[in-house]
């Protein structure tokens, strides 16, 4: 995501077309395949924050949000330099 940084606090953007395409289309990809699936995902169940967005908004905008999403774990990971543990879903 483009970054808009100042004194030492960082902001992140949205992910633009500026960067690696074939970065980008892999996100994208692998977003849709999370919402191909949503119903094998326990992160679009019925509450969550996919889920919500799939009601609300147009698929495609949620694949794009949900790949933006998807880089910026990515991307807070590569910075810490800590391993993903996926959240736990409430039941």
């Amino acid at each position: 995501p483009r970054q808009h940084s100042t004194g030492g606090k960082q902001r992140l953007g949205a992910t633009t077309k500026m960067g690696e395409r074939s970065l980008r289309r892999l996100l994208i990809i692998g977003a849709n395949s999370v919402i191909i699936k949503r119903h094998c995902h326990a992160s679009a169940r019925q509450g969550t924050w996919l889920a919500s967005m799939l009601e609300r908004k147009p698929t495609m905008l949620v694949r794009v949000a949900l790949a933006n999403k998807m880089a910026r774990i990515v991307w807070a990971l590569m910075k810490s330099g800590e391993v993903y543990r996926a959240p736990a879903v409430a039941e």
